[in-house]
């Protein structure tokens, strides 16, 4: 069966073939441009897709254009969304459905790997989760992610640069300032965090950090697992489920 997985996010779609296996092909990324869906995004898809399945954290427009081009291509479209239990996954919150299916999609593909996780996703915002070896969730944080918070406030104070930069524990000049505070506030978090996380657990836990922002951070967390395409991952593993049911 042809199957792809698409994840719709605040700044970028990702999609990636469901392969046989039922894990993710390579997945490929698309910037918004303008608060539409890149023009090129489709190119590569083959031309009828029997199903697809689909986790969006976008607009209800972006949303709207995305499962509007997808139905013109694809027998069967599956839009994930979060539950308060699912695959021995147990979700905190009171009401599910406030979480965000990108988080939900991550604790899920974390639980699946086995063993406790600090989940931690870098794009507009950064997202903190804990989920312990038994597919509990602990709850989470969201805060500004560096790109964010270096652009919030080049946005009241023009004359502050909204990128470029080092990481620096005392810096030299403005742009590695501004690196150095943004970065270090939220490697600060992230350590904070896992220290809690810890205690909560009973012992280590491991660090699993996805989103487009990543990057800046791993450097800084020599043991973090990269896992570029967690929500894709959760994502698969929905599927699985979902195509069973259908």
């Amino acid at each position: 069966m042809s199957a792809w997985l698409f994840d719709l996010g605040n700044s970028r779609l990702k999609c990636a073939p469901l392969g046989a296996d039922g894990r993710p092909g390579d997945a490929r990324a698309f910037a918004h441009a303008e608060g539409a869906l890149a023009s090129d995004w489709a190119a590569d898809l083959p031309p009828r897709i029997e199903a697809a399945y689909v986790s969006s954290v976008a607009s209800p427009a972006l949303r709207v254009a995305l499962l509007d081009a997808l139905a013109l291509r694809c027998g069967r479209i599956s839009v994930a969304a979060t539950r308060g239990t699912w695959q021995g996954l147990r979700i905190a919150y009171d009401a599910p459905a406030r979480l965000g299916v990108d988080r939900f999609l991550t604790l899920l593909a974390a639980h699946h790997r086995g063993g406790a996780w600090l989940v931690v996703g870098v794009g507009t915002a950064l997202t903190i989760d804990l989920v312990d070896a038994d597919g509990r969730h602990h709850g989470g944080r969201i805060a500004p992610s560096p790109t964010l918070m270096r652009q919030s406030l080049q946005a009241r104070a023009a004359q502050l640069p909204a990128s470029g930069g080092d990481y620096r524990v005392f810096a030299g000049d403005t742009s590695d300032a501004l690196a150095s505070g943004c970065l270090g506030a939220a490697l600060a978090l992230v350590g904070q965090s896992r220290e809690a996380a810890g205690q909560a657990c009973g012992g280590p836990v491991s660090l699993l950090l996805h989103g487009g922002g990543a990057a800046d951070l791993l450097p800084h967390l020599a043991d973090a697992v990269s896992a570029p395409a967690l929500v894709l991952e959760g994502l698969a593993h929905w599927a699985r489920v979902d195509a069973g049911r259908g």
